[in-house]
């Protein structure tokens, strides 16, 4: 069963891409920026979706922030209460 998608696991799944510390990712950095590629990206988005976020690259892409995306993916969840991190 996939990890529920929680403010703490987003940033832990972002760190772990981009080979940080949880606590080293800025949320109001740009994916592209930060070093992510689209494979990474589309890793990512996989993990979400089975997590219960129903959203896709395109709406990931048109985002430019880390917290842009968790703002998508916290209102997409299923049985989301809230977007705050």
């Amino acid at each position: 069963m996939p990890e529920a998608l929680t403010p703490d696991s987003f940033r832990s799944d972002l760190a772990e891409c981009l080979f940080l510390r949880p606590d080293e990712v800025d949320l109001e950095d740009s994916p592209l920026d930060a070093g992510l590629d689209s494979l990474r990206i589309v890793t990512l988005l996989e993990r979400w979706q089975a997590a219960g976020a129903d959203v896709s690259f395109v709406e990931l892409a048109e985002r430019t922030s880390f917290a842009q995306w968790w703002q998508l993916l916290a209102e997409r969840r299923k049985g989301a209460a809230r977007a705050d991190i």
